[in-house]
This record gives C-alpha cells, structure tokens and sequence, in this order.
C-alpha cells in the first residue's frame, strides 16, 4: 500500500457519523440507518461489522431479509457472531413517526384510514382537493423546494406538513430552497405511493406477493451494537493496522496549488503548524474552506461562489427520564414509544425531531430501566440558540417535552448538549452557481472531492463512502476524470428513510 495519511480536523472518527459516549450512554448523532441499495456498501459494513445472530431475528424469519424498490437482500449467510459479541451488527425495525396535534401519524405520511380519522374527514377530503389540484396544474418550472412539495403532495398538505418542519431544519423559506433538496432526499415520495404502500401492508407477510417484498418504504434496517460510531472506530483500528496513519485535531488551514496541481496542505496541531506533500488528495472538509483556502488563491468567481455557500448547523440535547408520560403512547413501566425517531409538527417548540436510543439499540442505554432521549435542534452557528449555555439548552429540552406532553420534568435524571457545525450543506445562498465552482474544482487534476461537506451535497453515509470508492478507483487508474464520483446519489431514491 502506498503512503495513506488521514488529517482529521477533529478529535473523533466519524463525523456525524460518530457515538458519542456520556456516561455509559450513546448518543447517535442524526440516526443512521444502515441500509444500501449499494451490494458493495452492504457487504462493507458486514466485513467490518458481522452480522448478529439470534435475539435480532423475527419469530418465524428463516433468515434476515431487507427489501427495498425491487431490491431484495437475505443476510442469514453472514450471521457470523452472536449479539453478546461488542463488535456485531443488530437488525432492527424500522418506525418514524410524525407528532402532530397531540397524535402520532405515519411517517412517510400513509393514505390510510387511520391518517383519515385522526385528521378528520373534513380536513382529509381538502387535502384530497388540493392534491387532485396540483396534479391537474402542477407549477412549471419547478425551481424551488415549495413547487416541488406542491406538485408531490398539494399546497394544503405541504402548508400542514412540510412547510413549517422544513422551514425550521433550514432556517430558509422553502420559496429561497433548490429544488434540488427535493429530487435528492425525497424524489419518488408522493401521495399515489404512500397509497400504493397502504394497499400491499396486508400483503406483506404472505407467500403469494413477491411484490410486496419490494416496499418503496425501508422496514428493516443494520445497526451497529454501539451505534454508528462503532463501525468508524472499527475501521479505524483496521487501518492503523495497514499502515495508515490517523491525525486527529489536525484541521487543514491552507491548500498550496503550483503548477495547476495540489502540492501540499498546512494544518494545525497542537504542537504548532505541519505541512504534508502527496501526489493525490481526497478532500471532505466543507467546499467553502477548502476553496477559500487555496494558495494561490483560486480566481474571483470560485471565492465568491464559495464564500456564499451556506450550512445548517445542528445541536442534541440528550435527556435521560426515569420514563415518559402515560399518555404519550408508549407502553411498559417506562411508558416507550417504539419509534426510532419522531418528526415534531406541533407549533410553539423549537425542537424538530426526536430520538429514542433505546430503540436504534438497547446497548445505547446503560441502565434499560431509563429512557435515553436525543432532542433535535436546527440552528446556524453563532445564533441565539447556538450560543445558549448548555444548561438552558437543557432545560429548554425539559420544558418542551413537558409540553408536548411527552416526559414530566421530574423524572429527568441527567443531560448532555452536543453541538455539530456544517451538519447539512445548503440548497441555497450561492448554490445555483455551485456547477461552476465544481467545474473549477474538477479542473484540478489531482484533487478529489468526497462525502457530504467535501461535496456540498445532502450524502446519506453510504453515498459518502461510494464517493471516496470512486475517488480512490480514480486514483490508482490515473485518471483525472471525476464524472463518476459525482454520479453516485443520482438515482437512488430513498433518502427520506435513511439518514
């Protein structure tokens, strides 16, 4: 193997893809569903991380089966470890719902009978006018996220639905939002295959329909014991065994071009500046640094399109209860709500999304008599709410699902504030010129961009890790082409599901 040296700019492996560890409990930073539609991703992670045999397996499943859009994939050959291994992979189920007006509704929403009763008939034969409305005149050109919504689902569901959840994740009016966000995370998502998925959920368990097999909705799911972060720490122990060497807290702080070729990087350390020269280089910081910092700097219209790239930053506050309240839908002495996470409609929090740990992974919880909750804040770096000090962050958690009516404040036992920057890159901004800084980019020979930040794009992991494949296929055949890496996540279309 030829030299590999991997600068990190922080002091953990993973990225959003890390655990983070307090106390004897995890916390998984976004969710992440292990789940491709990529053979060689699947059978990555498998080889990393076998697959556990036993306790994960359905009453009756003669082997571990994952179907997604006409892709199906039976697993029971790769079962080879036991769940009381550290380093194994569960099969989990899958359950997202929304919180809307106290209730609990499908996500994706389904076109279902129960949707119907606890939206009301009324209400559900407006939505049903508004989407028949969209379908006859749907907005031409569709330039922005709100003609995308509209044109899927109508404008009354989008307004009920979309909007305001989005809105909040972006800080950004959907009418100022790329399209693009859209045809990317939920392109073939719409009311005819909600009701499509409605129609065969009878079905499922039957012999008789293959079909209903091949869901569009993802059920079952991989997921590391210990969370994702366990699968990069894995991999990073194997690789140190390879020869490569890991840098952590070493954040690039300049590029140095000669020749129309990448020479070398400077990064800081905590023992002063060091410089690195290579003959490739494969980059993944966000594409606003990377081009701003270049030297030579790269021309006026590469800076200026890079430095109004925009991203959305993201906080956790992770909350421990005792359990959650009676009526918050859940069963048992702690009152759990199956979901793995919950999208939060309600007007008046700020919260956007929650995460049960104990449902991704019971190992994520130390003590299984506790409830470990992730409450999910969208926010952009040096706001009001990212600079709120950690304990009001807390409590702010605590007070909103009291009124949610989700936990009492009295049985929370402890919490944690996790802050992530650049967590998602920006369809907005300078983003409608972003093909003309990737033309730039490309034109540099010998430097490769990958995963989410590397290349301004809304990258599920397994994206991520397809782009670098292809970056380093690039490489060792001496190609300077990059069409293919910046093909991966063109036609994919389950990224609503996963994270």
């Amino acid at each position: 193997m030829s030299d590999v040296v991997v600068l990190e700019a922080t002091r953990s492996v993973g990225g959003l893809s890390q655990s983070v560890e307090y106390k004897g409990n995890r916390i998984d930073i976004g969710g992440h569903r292990f789940f491709s539609k990529s053979d060689w991703v699947m059978d990555w992670w498998t080889r990393m991380l076998p697959l556990a045999a036993g306790a994960s397996r359905d009453a009756g499943d003669s082997d571990f089966v994952l179907a997604y859009q006409g892709k199906q994939r039976t697993l029971g050959a790769a079962a080879l470890a036991t769940e009381a291994d550290a380093r194994v992979m569960l099969v989990r189920k899958r359950l997202s719902r929304i919180y809307f007006d106290g209730k609990f509704f499908d996500y994706p929403l389904k076109a279902n009978l129960e949707t119907a009763l606890k939206l009301g008939l009324w209400r559900c034969a407006q939505f049903g006018a508004s989407y028949a409305r969209s379908m006859l005149f749907p907005r031409k050109p569709e330039r922005s996220l709100e003609d995308f919504f509209i044109n899927r689902f109508g404008r009354l569901l989008y307004l009920q639905f979309f909007k305001e959840y989005t809105e909040k994740v972006w800080g950004t009016p959907c009418d100022q939002i790329s399209a693009e966000w859209g045809a990317q995370r939920i392109k073939s998502l719409s009311i005819a295959s909600a009701l499509l998925h409605a129609l065969l959920m009878p079905f499922r368990r039957s012999g008789g329909l293959a079909a209903a097999r091949q869901t569009s909705l993802i059920e079952r799911f991989l997921y590391p014991k210990y969370g994702p972060g366990l699968m990069w720490e894995t991999t990073a122990e194997r690789l140190r065994g390879r020869g490569v060497r890991l840098e952590f807290s070493a954040p690039v702080t300049q590029i140095e071009q000669a020749d129309g070729r990448i020479r070398a990087v400077q990064v800081r350390t905590a023992n002063g500046a060091r410089r690195y020269e290579a003959e490739n280089f494969i980059s993944t910081m966000p594409v606003r640094d990377l081009v701003l910092g270049l030297a030579p700097g790269a021309p006026p219209a590469a800076r200026e399109i890079a430095a109004g790239l925009e991203y959305r930053d993201f906080i956790t506050v992770g909350l421990l209860y005792r359990r959650l309240m009676r009526n918050s839908g859940g069963s048992g002495p702690m009152n759990l709500v199956p979901d793995n996470w919950i999208y939060v409609q309600e007007s008046g929090v700020k919260v956007g999304r929650l995460q049960i740990f104990n449902n991704w992974s019971p190992y994520m919880v130390k003590d299984p008599e506790t409830v470990w909750i992730g409450m999910e804040y969208f926010c952009r770096e040096g706001d009001a709410l990212w600079t709120m000090p950690d304990e009001v962050l807390r409590q702010l958690g605590i007070d909103e699902m009291r009124r949610l009516n989700l936990a009492d404040r009295g049985d929370c036992l402890d919490g944690i504030v996790i802050r992530m920057p650049k967590a998602y890159p920006g369809y907005y901004g300078s983003y409608a010129r972003f093909d003309e800084l990737r033309g730039y980019l490309d034109g540099i020979p010998n430097l490769f961009l990958a995963g989410r930040n590397g290349m301004h794009r809304y990258n599920n992991q397994d994206h991520s890790m397809l782009s670098a494949k292809k970056a380093v296929e690039a490489i060792l055949a001496g190609s300077a082409d990059k069409a293919e890496i910046w093909g991966v996540n063109i036609d994919d279309e389950y990224h609503e599901e996963t994270r």
